[in-house]
């Protein structure tokens, strides 16, 4: 299950099974059998650290999501909450509590709050008269959870909004910690690198950590050269684009939580075996887990959408052909190993058909005719000899909406009509499109302008609560305290100063084969990746002006490592960076790291850790608020 977790540079298997060790120890503590109430949020999490069947040999015999009222029958000794330290929480805890049938041979209760114990939850606990009923009250820390070979996040969801709309630090605090444990498995970074106030505050919190364990530091040998911590804030303009490699826009379709996307089963269900034909379409979603443990999965999430039908196209070749030995097969030894190779040869036309599938859902959507993001190739998978196979014949289908939607991004994106009023957003109000989609484009062209005339902000206001319900005025509100969504305070727009300086629009972007990282979003380059590929090669120092002009400060911190710790690169041995995004990253920003990491020349390979994976949709709704009801 794990295995894909110690390909990488670094292995992050290290990390998940550290974070399995505590948790056994936690439910060895209560004796006995027992049953998990889980807090809902926590199950996806604790999925990527440790399944089932571990939990069934440390005794667990039940797991129930935690709701109101009474708990569900069990006979176990113990029941165990998993919960975040929410005070809402704590009420559904003490009404399963009060309701437990006294008559009932007694259970123990217990509750491991996740990530952090907290006073409040506990004070609530006493008020309802429940806190003398739990035999142990624990914390779990669990703060960087291992997603791929390189990807790690905190699956934090209010890490943006606490910092910049709440002025809450709780999240920079995870953070923290969470890289102080990371040192403690991985040997001390030696050079930090920041660039943000957040970030600014996580290196301050690590170094002042740092000299209060002074004694306790673990001889290790830094596997890690350098971190750099980037606030989201400097780049807001990233997540609002359309991501277009393939597994951002899966996310961006679909969603993928937890490295699972629920999927439409109409596309799946002609991969039926035949004699099935007859019976009732499946009507749940498909549920499927995207990481790089599915080896084609690995092979094409990073690539443009573009690139995708050429990419099945020379997998489906290749696995006829792998089929086609069997006739080659003569000897008992040659049909020997064709035979020993079928497993994986099958498991890769399962794959393929589901990839094809997933890849003609995503194309109803954002085919055309257009150039600008044209598709037309053709695949026919029924040359794998099998049935369960979808013939595929992608042709170019025009799907106006999400064609002018990009049209208007990369034309904010270059600066085209940024200061007046956009018709294509006036249209998509007036067709009552999802308000979403809406507050997307009017704080990228917010953000493309360093704000914008109080004139045209009051237009889109009057617009948006005229039409969506003024119960959006807070959300409005709340844009604006992000500046995602801002009036125009001075005449100087710095963006067209970035964008030429950074080089974040590349006309001629190379889907196919691509030698640049604007291919992420086919023809801008990420801020946030173009400031980390900087940074490597020639340095900060080369782009001192544009870093005055980001949101807070930049900076760089050196850790003192133990003597005989000081680590002797090899010739031609590359440098590991861990680059960690404070308030949310996207997988086209993951993809565009991924490529810097492979090229040739770059001298630098990246693993990534976040507060949050986020798409555009996501990012916008954790800042929305609707009034309470009186």
């Amino acid at each position: 299950m794990s295995a894909h977790l110690s390909y990488g540079r670094v292995n992050l298997n290290i990390l998940r099974e550290a974070a399995r060790k505590e948790l056994r120890e936690f439910l060895d503590k209560c004796a006995g059998s027992k049953a998990i109430v889980w807090d809902e949020y926590l199950t996806g999490p604790f999925g990527l650290i440790a399944q089932y069947s571990l939990l069934k040999e440390h005794e667990v015999e039940k797991m129930f999501t935690l709701k109101g009222g009474r708990l569900p029958a069990a006979d176990v000794k113990n029941i165990i909450f998993f919960v975040r330290p929410r005070l809402e929480l704590m009420d559904i805890i003490a009404e399963n509590v009060i309701s437990e049938d006294k008559m009932l041979s007694p259970r123990d209760f217990h509750i491991l709050f996740v990530p952090r114990r907290s006073m409040l939850c506990e004070q609530r606990l006493k008020e309802q008269g429940v806190l003398g009923s739990f035999i142990n009250i624990d914390e779990y820390i669990l703060d960087l959870i291992p997603y791929d070979g390189d990807l790690l996040s905190m699956e934090s969801e209010g890490a943006f909004r606490e910092c910049y709309l709440e002025s809450d630090q709780t999240s920079l605090y995870h953070t923290a910690k969470g890289l102080m444990t990371l040192q403690a498995l991985y040997g001390t970074i030696p050079q930090i690198f920041g660039k943000g106030e957040c970030a600014r505050h996580v290196a301050n919190m690590m170094l002042r950590m740092k000299r209060e364990f002074a004694g306790s530091q673990t001889q290790i040998l830094p596997v890690f050269d350098s971190l750099l911590l980037l606030d989201r804030n400097i780049d807001l303009l990233t997540p609002l684009a359309t991501q277009l490699t393939y597994e951002g826009l899966i996310d961006e379709v679909y969603g993928i939580t937890n490295g699972y996307a629920k999927l439409p089963p109409e596309k799946f269900a002609a991969q039926k075996k035949q004699g099935e034909v007859g019976k009732d379409l499946p009507t749940e979603p498909k549920k499927m887990q995207l990481n790089s443990a599915e080896e084609l999965y690995a092979e094409i999430r990073d690539k443009n959408f573009n690139a995708i039908g050429a990419a099945l196209s020379k997998k489906a070749k290749i696995i006829s052909a792998a089929f086609e030995e069997r006739h080659n097969a003569k000897t008992v030894g040659e049909i020997k190993q064709f035979v020993s190779q079928l497993p994986h040869m099958q498991a890769a036309r399962s794959s393929l058909a589901n990839h094809t599938s997933i890849a003609e859902l995503i194309k109803d959507i954002t085919s055309e005719k257009n150039s600008l993001y044209s598709f037309s190739f053709h695949v026919q998978l029924t040359t794998l000899h099998s049935s369960s196979l979808p013939s595929l014949t992608w042709s170019n289908v025009w799907h106006i909406a999400f064609f002018d939607n990009l049209t208007v991004e990369q034309e904010f994106m270059t600066g085209v009509d940024t200061d007046k009023v956009n018709t294509y957003i006036e249209d998509c109000i007036a067709q009552k499109d999802p308000l979403i989609k809406i507050l997307r484009l009017v704080c990228m062209q917010s953000v493309c302008n360093n704000g914008l005339k109080q004139k045209i902000l009051d237009y889109y206001k009057r617009e948006i609560l005229q039409t969506y319900g003024y119960e959006h005025m807070l959300t409005l509100n709340n844009l604006e305290k992000t500046g995602l969504l801002k009036p125009q305070t001075s005449t100087r727009n710095n963006y067209p100063t970035i964008r030429k300086t950074l080089k974040l629009w590349m006309e001629d972007a190379n889907e196919q084969n691509p030698n640049d990282i604007s291919y992420v979003y086919s023809g801008y380059a990420p801020l946030s990746i173009r400031l980390t590929q900087v940074l490597a090669r020639p340095g900060w120092r080369s782009i001192e002006e544009v870093l005055k002009m980001l949101p807070g400060p930049h900076f760089e911190e050196r850790q003192q490592l133990p003597a005989g710790l000081h680590k002797k690169r090899q010739q031609g041995e590359n440098r590991t960076t861990l680059v960690f995004f404070l308030g949310g990253v996207t997988y086209a920003e993951v993809a565009a790291l991924r490529f810097l990491s492979q090229m040739e020349d770059g001298g630098t390979e990246y693993i990534i850790a976040t507060t949050k994976l986020i798409n555009g949709t996501s990012w916008i709704k954790s800042l929305m608020d609707r009034p309470e009801a009186p």
